[in-house]
């Protein structure tokens, strides 16, 4: 396991997402990284504001216009905008600010309109 190679050698560097670091924080130290601002470490606020860069980033998913004839594709996608930031959560990724999550929600509704 990489947690276990990069926490038994004090030279060792390793890259995880940030749900293997909090889950590891006992054995592991984060890095701060410069994108141009200054040093700034990995916290849920930096990574959601993007100040954590270039090493975060957000997770998309895209649909072919085509897809959306297909119901199961639809539901699978409705699903998803109406569960995702508790999932989210779950699994220890960061959930996007409400306000961002609400314009995806309705990006979605509106794409959905289109077809």
């Amino acid at each position: 396991m990489l947690v276990q190679g990069v926490a038994g050698d004090e030279n060792a560097l390793g890259y995880f997402g940030y749900a293997y670091y909090e889950e590891n924080s006992d054995k592991l130290k984060v890095v701060a990284i410069d994108g141009g601002n200054g040093c700034v470490e990995p916290t849920p606020e930096t990574i959601n504001d993007g100040s954590y860069a270039p090493l975060s980033r957000p997770l998309f998913l895209y649909v072919k216009k085509d897809s959306l004839a297909n119901p199961a594709v639809v539901a699978f996608v409705d699903y998803y905008m109406a569960n995702s930031q508790g999932l989210v959560e779950d699994v220890g990724y960061i959930a996007v600010h409400p306000d961002a999550y609400q314009a995806e929600v309705q990006e979605w509704e509106d794409f959905k309109a289109s077809a």
